[in-house]
């Protein structure tokens, strides 16, 4: 009987030597693939980390913005930041921020300082106790101490009475150093003084001497004029009225091509008629009383006082604009604009709707809808006004503008609004507000209208839609059942 061979072996040879041949074919192009691989890690382990490292967290941690690489690309000296830590200590997320810096101007240079190794190192530079991760920026002779503590901020929970941080600034922080360390004469903004005037918010301060911003005070009726040093001044909610000579010093000045930024809103029991008049040398009348917005969509939930303005496009609110920011106005003055605007320009930086009107109770109103004595809107919240000579007025009507609580709720937007504003004024466009990250969250800016709709989505018409939907399918059911029977 003849046997059959599942496999001939001559038959096998010619198979083994072609398995050979593609075997040989793909050892060379794996060597191949291999050694370009090698050659590629090798090309980007020289590139600079800004071209290597995706910063993919939501609020771009890892990353540089616009206004720090301006300051950067601009640097003339060589600036060192020494950067303060122990071995195997490093911050990861200050790491990547400092190679960013380093990448991004052959001007700046990080150099690691262990404590351990050089314990008397940070002595030359402060008095203070440095933790872990801070830094300290020289250029010079001139130099700044970055403590790590503020290189983040903290909120407290009161429900574990704990401690965390909320947002990383470290940012703003190292750019404010180098922009200090490498500016001989800072700018001055004098704040007026003398009227009842409240202090400067806890967080607004802050912005100001990050962005290297002197402050001193100003009492103009214990001078002839305004310093002539003054960049620009800052009257902030006054509690009483500046004097005639005051308003006139002031006018002066910025006839002279001064600046003056003015954050006043609505006063109790009182009429700030000489302050204001600095307004109606350009056409721009205060409305007395407080604006009551009955648009849904431009006010905050619950609160009609608390106005969501109108932003409208200007080189102080553009950022703000392109940032999809909102920015709240509590308590405020309505600003009426007239066509005749002497020998100045003036832009509606926000607007009120033409729902809104003021209420000429002011603190004593006792009811948000409208009454007879009322005046109608809409109206300007917050105008620009640039002087034939180059002087400028920048006017917030709202006491409550920069206070911490309603800034808060903008998510910063407030401030920086504000910060803009200055920065305009003192020459400093390329040191406006850098915010700082959030490692939490952003508070959402939501409106009456969206909030409304919302709240019906979620309770009316999204379970009664799940309802529906429930009782169609057990109908089709039944009805499929009844025709099978």
């Amino acid at each position: 009987m003849k046997k059959f061979h599942l496999f001939d072996p001559d038959q096998k040879k010619p198979q083994n030597k072609i398995a050979l041949k593609g075997g040989g074919y793909s050892l060379i192009i794996s060597c191949v693939v291999l050694a370009i691989l090698i050659v590629v890690n090798l090309f980007v382990s020289v590139l600079p980390s800004s071209l290597t490292n995706m910063d993919i967290s939501s609020s771009q941690l890892y990353s540089i913005g616009s206004n720090t690489k301006v300051v950067l690309n601009n640097l003339q000296e060589d600036v060192t930041i020494y950067w303060i830590v122990q071995a195997d200590a490093e911050d990861e997320i200050l790491e990547n921020l400092l190679a960013r810096y380093e990448s991004q101007s052959d001007h700046i240079k990080v150099e690691k300082k262990n404590p351990d190794v050089f314990p008397t190192f940070t002595e030359q530079y402060t008095d203070e106790e440095v933790p872990n991760n801070s830094l300290i920026v020289e250029c010079g002779e001139r130099s700044r101490y970055v403590s790590y503590e503020d290189i983040y901020e903290y909120t407290i929970d009161y429900y574990s009475y704990t401690e965390y941080a909320d947002a990383f600034d470290g940012e703003g922080a190292i750019t404010s150093a180098i922009d200090y360390v490498v500016t001989e004469d800072l700018p001055q903004m004098y704040l007026l003084e003398g009227h009842g005037e409240e202090e400067l918010p806890s967080t607004f301060a802050e912005q100001v001497e990050k962005d290297n911003i002197e402050v001193n005070s100003l009492a103009l009726n214990t001078v002839e004029t305004v310093p002539e040093e003054a960049d620009c001044v800052l009257i902030y909610a006054p509690s009483t009225d500046i004097s005639e000579d005051e308003a006139e010093k002031l006018s002066s000045y910025i006839s002279d091509g001064g600046k003056v930024m003015v954050v006043s809103g609505p006063v109790e029991d009182e009429s700030l008629t000489n302050l204001n008049s600095l307004l109606e040398n350009y056409g721009v009348a205060v409305n007395e009383g407080i604006v009551i917005e009955e648009d849904q969509g431009h006010f905050y939930y619950g609160y009609p006082y608390i106005l969501i303005p109108e932003i409208n496009s200007h080189a102080i609110t553009d950022p703000i604009i392109e940032n999809n920011y909102s920015v709240l106005m509590s308590i405020a003055n309505g600003l009426v604009v007239s066509d005749e605007n002497g020998t100045g320009t003036v832009t509606e930086l926000l607007t009120t709707t033409s729902s809104a009107f003021s209420k000429a109770d002011g603190y004593n109103l006792s009811t948000y809808e409208k009454e007879d004595g009322d005046t109608d809107g809409p109206f300007a919240l917050a105008v620009s006004i640039e002087d034939a000579s180059g002087g400028a007025l920048v006017w917030f009507a709202s006491n409550d503008f920069l206070s911490d609580e309603i800034n808060y709720a903008s998510s910063g937007a407030n401030s920086d609004l504000a910060m803009n504003a200055i920065a305009s004024m003192v020459g400093e466009t390329e040191a406006m507000a850098i915010s700082s990250k959030s490692l939490t969250y952003n508070y959402l800016t939501m409106s009456q209208e969206v909030s409304s709709f919302l709240k019906a989505l979620m309770i009316g018409i999204l379970p009664l839609g799940y309802l529906g939907v429930g009782i169609g399918v057990i109908i089709r059911k039944r009805r499929r059942q009844n025709e099978t029977v």
